[in-house]
């Protein structure tokens, strides 16, 4: 029954995420926000909303190893799962903006959020406040540089001519969806990790954290066989940024996030770290500036790796 609830609780979340980008979208051209801005910060607000809830709902019931361990695991996925796939159905480029910014940020936030929880064991609300305005500044700084940019993420305009009576029941669909999947994907998620015999952070940091990642795998797949460059590897770097600084950084506003399973700090959290260091190594071995298939193919074999560790 555990498993059923997981599985219900993923659709749901994929289900509410999709329609709370669509309204998210939507809402933005009625305000009259440019392109640029909707996909750098709107989008990554709405695609980071699964996880957002999710932590939220596990801090507030008691399971703070699965609020962590959601973003962690997230982060991990986006990297060795996610962008692994996509690499092996067709190579990526790299642009600049990865070692001179989006890269860079992307350890400091990591290497942030680790000195915040092994400094005193808890995620706190000053130091949740402290990721979320590092995140603004980022935005901040992602959107001055872009300005100069000739080529701009491109959102479509079929959601500019939405009626308002379609992104207010996208809206209440998205946000509804969101809500029972969290409830369910944690409840299912705790009686899973007990009749396995495993930890919470251990199904949150593998099995939770998948299935927040597959809207992001799902769009990059189809993205791939499209042969479109919608998905870059600066999506899914700052996707990760967004994990930390608005995840876990509202969440441990609201309530404060204790380290409750030794693992995180021991084990998970370098993994997380490891998968963004690696990959300015794999940037700069032949092919240059390039995630070839057989790089993907390392990523892949470097989560499985992961993911066997995990359960062992």
């Amino acid at each position: 029954m555990s498993i059923l609830w997981v599985i219900l609780g993923l659709i749901l979340l994929v289900v509410g995420g999709d329609f709370l980008v669509k309204a998210s979208i939507a809402l933005s051209f009625k305000l009259n926000i440019s392109k640029m801005v909707i996909g750098m910060t709107v989008v990554s607000f709405a695609t980071s909303a699964p996880e957002l809830l999710v932590s939220l709902q596990a801090a507030l019931n008691a399971s703070p190893a699965i609020a962590i361990n959601n973003v962690v695991g997230s982060n991990i996925a986006n990297i060795g799962l996610v962008l692994g796939i996509t690499a092996l159905l067709g190579p990526i480029a790299v642009d600049k903006s990865f070692y001179k910014l989006n890269w860079p940020v992307m350890l400091f936030f990591s290497f942030l959020l680790y000195y915040f929880l092994a400094n005193d064991n808890v995620l706190t609300r000053i130091e949740g406040i402290i990721l979320f305005i590092c995140l603004v500044v980022f935005i901040i700084v992602l959107i001055k540089n872009s300005k100069s940019d000739t080529e701009q993420e491109d959102v479509s305009d079929t959601l500019a001519t939405v009626a308002n009576y379609k992104i207010l029941i996208w809206l209440l669909i998205g946000a509804t969806a969101l809500y029972f999947g969290s409830v369910w994907l944690v409840d299912g998620a705790k009686s899973l990790a007990t009749s396995l015999g495993v930890s919470d952070a251990v199904i949150a940091v593998t099995v939770i954290a998948i299935g927040t990642s597959v809207p992001e795998l799902a769009a990059s797949i189809i993205a791939a066989a499209k042969q479109e460059k919608a998905l870059s590897l600066g999506n899914l770097i700052g996707s990760n940024i967004f994990n930390i600084g608005s995840v876990l950084g509202l969440t441990s506003i609201i309530k404060d996030i204790p380290i409750t399973d030794a693992k995180i700090l021991d084990n998970d959290i370098f993994w997380m770290i490891g998968f963004s260091a690696i990959l300015i190594v794999l940037i700069l071995i032949p092919k240059f500036m390039q995630i070839s298939r057989y790089k993907g193919l390392l990523l892949v074999l470097g989560y499985c790796l992961f993911l066997y560790f995990s359960f062992k």
